[in-house]
């Protein structure tokens, strides 16, 4: 058995258990929308994903990406400004 396997395995897990979470706390109503800095997070992480390769780079892009998106959580939570 290969040794990727249990972390995939892991990962998928964890996917399906934020998925289960995710629909129990669904709001009715609009959905909201993705915010810029949300895409651009997303965007960064898919991005160190792709070059994992390079482990600094990789590494390097996903820490960009999470931390625009708790930039991103930090201001959603504080509300409208005004």
């Amino acid at each position: 058995m290969n040794t990727t396997v249990p972390y995939i395995l892991i990962t998928i897990g964890a996917l399906l258990i934020l998925a289960m979470l995710a629909y129990a706390t669904r709001r009715s109503g609009r959905p909201e929308r993705i915010t810029p800095l949300t895409g651009l997070a997303f965007a960064f992480v898919l991005a160190g994903i792709m070059f994992g390769d390079d482990r600094l780079i990789g590494y390097g892009l996903m820490g960009v990406g999470v931390v625009l998106a708790l930039i991103d959580i930090v201001k959603k939570s504080r509300g409208p400004v005004g």
